[in-house]
């Protein structure tokens, strides 16, 4: 070998290594940035939003999601990609989808078409089909109605390439309506064809198709029913199996804004039947659903337009759901510099009954546990609790229901913000207080009011599930029969953890607590 070959190889040998050291570099800081989790999905930088597209296949979970690559607010619509086997470590992908002269590419879902009903499969390996929704601009601008229609994608490697299907819009606007989107399809096995539901102005619609691109109108659902302070978007149905039984009931996810229960963004979800042409929903749930003013899968500010992964292998079983962990009230005003917004921790769903009626919890996946190291448990009547310079760790709390005042966990720095979660025995209901957080002054609606959430167990113990990433905080209680998720903005992670009781003694206080992983 020549010296100059050998120089040569070491010149590059020598780039590499920097390259890789620089790569390696900007990856921990990414993670460094301030407010920026170490353990929620991000974009890499600038805007993002709603989930879509989510998938399973060949030993991947997709996540597509609402991005806009050249800004951190909001803009003409793509589709990110990333992909995860696991579910919490994810890898980022090309953009997938990008806007054409059809128009921006909203919300949707995608599917595996395992028969190649669409004949869009190349050789013997079903295609990955996207379904979304076009929204022309300059046409709503025009004060047009039909600016919104449903397109197709197909995809031949895994979803690393798309084709956008010729025939587009295999769903045009032809009413037409003015809201008419996100699109959600999934293959209705007793009936052997694809069902789709969308959010049409407020209600959805069920469409059925033998191919994935020639669609029929079933029926629509929602006039008069739940909460309408807000636009109807991100639907989802499918079927679950009540826990501890064999019987089946369906549920309807259907995401509204605003009109939330605490204001602005947030999901309502319907329990009731579903013929494979009409849902009808459950004569008691709706009798709730009229009481409450709507049932929500999340009381918090934070978790909102999520959908369910499709596909997920039978041997698996579960509803798996992640949603956008912002708020349409501040979502593009929130201070992150380089990127906005993460996505919820993957959950898994479960239908329960509850007196006469069913509750929809959530739980985090159990892959949640690749993220923290071994457990840390509290000494006894311990009342504060060191969680580290990061502000990152997962806490499992148990105490004895108090039979009258408030207790309080509250998180702490020493800049002296806190956020406070607690339960209130008086109204039986669970909150957050989030207004000595940090930076609130960049919404009014950020800070106030104080966020609620009613308690539906009937246990005389108090379980609690946190997971406190930096910048926010998922509080799954009594199994994930109430759930708050709420973002925040400390100058400084919060480091402590305290505990506080109006009544005396918390009772039968038991903290677990787990370090996240480096």
């Amino acid at each position: 070998m020549s010296k100059y070959i050998f120089l040569s190889i070491c010149l590059l040998a020598f780039l590499s290594c920097k390259e890789n050291k620089e790569s390696n570099t900007e990856s921990n800081n990414s993670l460094e940035e301030k407010h920026r989790p170490a353990y929620h999905f991000t974009p890499e930088a600038n805007w993002m939003n709603d989930p879509n597209g989510l998938v399973y296949f060949e030993g991947e979970y997709h996540l597509f999601y609402q991005y806009y690559p050249d800004s951190t607010v909001w803009g003409p619509m793509h589709w990110g990609h990333a992909v995860s086997k696991d579910l919490v470590h994810w890898e980022h992908l090309p953009i997938a989808l990008y806007p054409d002269s059809l128009g921006y590419i909203f919300s949707g879902s995608a599917v595996i078409d395992w028969n190649n009903s669409s004949g869009l499969g190349v050789g013997n390996e079903p295609p990955m089909i996207a379904m979304f929704t076009y929204h022309q601009m300059e046409m709503e601008k025009a004060g047009k109605l039909d600016y919104q229609y449903q397109g197709l994608a197909f995809s031949n490697d895994k979803g690393r390439t798309w084709t956008k299907y010729d025939g587009n819009p295999v769903i045009p606007n032809s009413k037409p309506i003015k809201d008419f989107r996100d699109t959600k399809v999934f293959w209705n096995e007793k009936a052997n064809n694809w069902l789709m539901v969308l959010a049409a102005q407020d209600r959805v619609q069920f469409w059925n198709s033998p191919d994935l691109i020639h669609w029929e109108f079933l029926s629509d659902f929602g006039e008069n029913i739940g909460a309408h302070g807000g636009v109807w978007e991100c639907p989802d149905i499918f079927p679950l199996k009540i826990e501890g039984t064999e019987k089946e009931k369906w549920v309807l996810l259907l995401s509204i804004n605003p009109g939330g229960p605490n204001k602005g963004s947030a999901t309502q979800y319907f329990v009731g039947d579903f013929d494979g042409k009409t849902f009808q929903l459950d004569t008691e749930f709706k009798d709730e659903v009229e009481m409450y003013d709507g049932l929500w899968l999340d009381y918090g500010r934070d978790n909102y337009a999520g959908v369910t992964w499709s596909d997920i292998p039978k041997e698996d079983g579960r509803k798996l759901f992640i949603g956008w962990m912002s708020n349409w009230d501040y979502a593009q005003a929130v201070p992150t510099e380089k990127w906005r917004s993460a996505m919820t921790l993957p959950r898994s769903l479960h239908l329960v009954q509850y007196e006469n009626s069913y509750r929809l919890i959530s739980k985090p996946v159990r892959e949640a546990s690749l993220l923290f190291e071994k457990e840390n448990e509290a000494e006894k009547n311990q009342t504060a609790f060191e969680i580290g310079p990061e502000g990152t760790a997962f806490f499992e709390i148990s105490f004895k229901k108090p039979s009258s005042g408030k207790t309080e966990l509250i998180f702490e720095n020493t800049k002296g913000e806190n956020l406070r979660f607690g339960y209130d025995s008086e109204t039986d209901k669970y909150y957050v207080d989030r207004s000595s957080s940090g930076a609130n002054d960049f919404s009014e609606n950020f800070s106030k009011p104080i966020i609620y959430g009613p308690r539906w167990s009937k246990s005389d113990s108090i379980e609690l599930e946190l997971f406190l990433d930096k910048a926010s905080l998922e509080v799954f209680a009594d199994g994930g029969k109430t759930v708050l998720t709420n973002i925040f903005f400390p100058s400084e992670p919060f480091q402590v953890l305290k505990f506080k009781s109006n009544n005396g003694e918390i009772e039968s206080l038991e903290i677990k607590m787990r370090q996240t992983k480096r």
